[in-house]
Parts: C-alpha cells; sequence; structure tokens
C-alpha cells in the first residue's frame, strides 16, 4: 500500500507541475507545446523581472561587434549621420569591464533616424547565453537619443522566460572613446511577463 501511495503522491506532483506555464529557458518551442502555454495562461499572474547589465559596442579594430551595412548618399553630408545602417551583435556583461562576465548578446540593427539630433532607430533582441535566463530573449524597438544621458525604449516582447513580455529599458553611457567611438552603456530593463 505505502508503494502505492507514493505512485499517486508523484502522479499528482507531476499533473500539478504539468499544470504550471514553464518558468525557466527550457521552455519547449514546438507549436502544440506553445498553444498548451497559452491555454495555462489564464491561471497565471504576470510576473515583474528587473534586469541590470553594460552593452559594449566595438566599432573600432579588428574584431568590431557593429558594422555599417547601409548608408544614403547624402549621410556622409549629414551632421547627424542621418541614413546610416549598422548590424550589431554586442556583448551583454555582468559589470562595465570589458573581462566582466558575458551573460547574453545585443544583437539587431540600428539606423539613424534623425536629421536634427543624434538619434539612433534600434531594433535589438537582447539574447541571453548564460545563467538564470539562458535561452531566452528580449525585443526592444525604440528610439534612443545616444546625447541624452538616459533614453527610455520599450521592450515590446521576448522568448523563453520572457514570452509576452512587455516594458522599459533605460540606457545611460557609461563609457564612450571620442578617439574610436566604442561605448559601454548601462541598462535597467523592468519587464512584465509570464
Amino acid at each position: 500500500m505505502g508503494k502505492l501511495n507514493l505512485i499517486l503522491l508523484l502522479c499528482s506532483i507531476a499533473i500539478t507541475i504539468s499544470s504550471i506555464p514553464f518558468a525557466h529557458a527550457n521552455i519547449s518551442q514546438e507549436p502544440k507545446a506553445v498553444e498548451q502555454w497559452f491555454q495555462k495562461l489564464s491561471h497565471t499572474k504576470p510576473k515583474i523581472t528587473k534586469l541590470h547589465f553594460y552593452f559594449h559596442d566595438i566599432v573600432s579594430g579588428k574584431n568590431p561587434t557593429a558594422v555599417p551595412i547601409a548608408q544614403a548618399n547624402s549621410t556622409s553630408h549629414s551632421p547627424t549621420s542621418f541614413g546610416l545602417l549598422a548590424v550589431l551583435d554586442d556583448r551583454l556583461t555582468i559589470g562595465p569591464e570589458i573581462n566582466s562576465t558575458t551573460i547574453g548578446r545585443a544583437q539587431g540593427i540600428v539606423g539613424t533616424a534623425s536629421l536634427d539630433e543624434f538619434s539612433l532607430l534600434m531594433s535589438l533582441n537582447f539574447v541571453f547565453t548564460n545563467g538564470k535566463y539562458n535561452g531566452s530573449t528580449l525585443s526592444l524597438l525604440g528610439r534612443n537619443t545616444v546625447l541624452n544621458e538616459y533614453r527610455e525604449m520599450p521592450i515590446v516582447g521576448g522568448s523563453g522566460v520572457f514570452r509576452l513580455a512587455r516594458g522599459v529599458a533605460t540606457a545611460k553611457t557609461y563609457f564612450l572613446s571620442n578617439s574610436s567611438g566604442d561605448a559601454i552603456v548601462e541598462y535597467n530593463v523592468v519587464v512584465l511577463h509570464y
């Protein structure tokens, strides 16, 4: 009888766990699993997650992480570099130091999008590759007025742990080299997700 009770208890725990939407990066991405996740969503309360990391934008040297891919004919004559597009794959780290632990990558496209001020249109994915959010992403789409001390940009989605994420990313330049153009940007992100 003791063995039967143990089996029933384990089955009960397994059923309870399977009824909770996944809360870790190993979430199945198969269509049926995603559909089941959405069906269970009505029983789940949203969570707030706060993230803090540094973004290393390297445009100089032998191994740049941000490179121009296109520009308008008038870009070289524009005081704001209007019309320049770049693709990037920048490291995200715990601290601002170059040898700080990498937690992910910022991958996407940025474009200079203002005639009057140096402002970027940013379409990025923060791809987490280390730590508790490994395998999850956050998507940022917004305007970055890089000469302002603080810039606020919307988080418009995510995957893995951050499915259905929405929130705000605040950026502040930590370091900018006037000679090379390399920069380190501090990010504080607050997201609501399930």
